[in-house]
This record gives C-alpha cells, structure tokens and sequence, in this order.
C-alpha cells in the first residue's frame, strides 16, 4: 500500500517532546496515539489541506508493527473508503499530525501528567459512550 509515512516538520519536534513526556514507548507509540486520537476526536480531514513531509519518518511496518490492518480499518470506515483507496495513506498521514497537534495543546501545561495517566483519562471519556 505505502512503504513510508513522514510528519510535518512542525510536528517532528513535537513527536520527540511527546514520546519523551510521556514515557509510553518509542516515537511510533505516539504516533499510533496520535492518529487514533485525532479520528476518535471525529475530525474529517479535507486532503487539499495536507501538510509538508519534511518531519519524522516512519515505515509502514514500524509505524504499525502487526496491526497495520486494524489502523487501515479505521481510517477506511472513518472516511467510508475501502481498504485499498489510494487515499488513505494521506488521511493517515494527515490524522497523526492532527492528533500530534491535539495532544500536544491538550497536554502542553500538565506538567505531572504522566503517559498512563493520559490513556486512563482518554479510555474513560471513552467509556461514558458506551
């Protein structure tokens, strides 16, 4: 489908500043997060608004690891796409940058904001859906 996805260069400073804040796991962490968060959010994004790609690179297998079916999923079901739309490895791109940027001001002043409490609070909000 796609060998690569890179961040904006804004937000490649903002995936180090995350994964360091929030001790969760290496920089694909965050960016798994980020793009989960942003589509849970219920953002659509328009792909005239797409932005550079001169920030972090990530392979399609380390930005997935072996659950690549399970994100392609998501993003196709968000949008109504199917699963091999060509489109999809720009709403990807696009939701992680997003979800960077909604992270980072979400989280920006909690100075003791610890990584697990950041996913406890988001499952719980979560939770009130259901």
């Amino acid at each position: 489908m796609f060998s690569n996805i890179r961040t904006t260069k804004a937000n490649k400073e903002i995936v180090a500043r995350l994964t360091s804040k929030l001790s969760l796991g290496t920089e694909n962490v965050i960016a798994r997060i980020s793009l989960t968060y942003s589509i849970a959010a219920d953002r659509k994004l328009d792909l005239s608004h797409i932005g550079d790609s001169l920030g972090k690179e990530y392979s399609f297998k380390v930005l997935f690891g072996d659950y690549s079916d399970y994100y392609i999923a998501l993003v196709a079901v968000h949008y109504q796409l199917y699963k091999t739309d060509k489109d999809i490895p720009k709403y990807i791109k696009m939701h992680i940058d997003d979800g960077l940027q909604l992270i980072n001001l979400d989280i920006e002043n909690k100075y003791s904001l610890s990584g697990t409490d950041f996913l406890i609070n988001e499952i719980e909000k979560g939770l009130q859906f259901i």
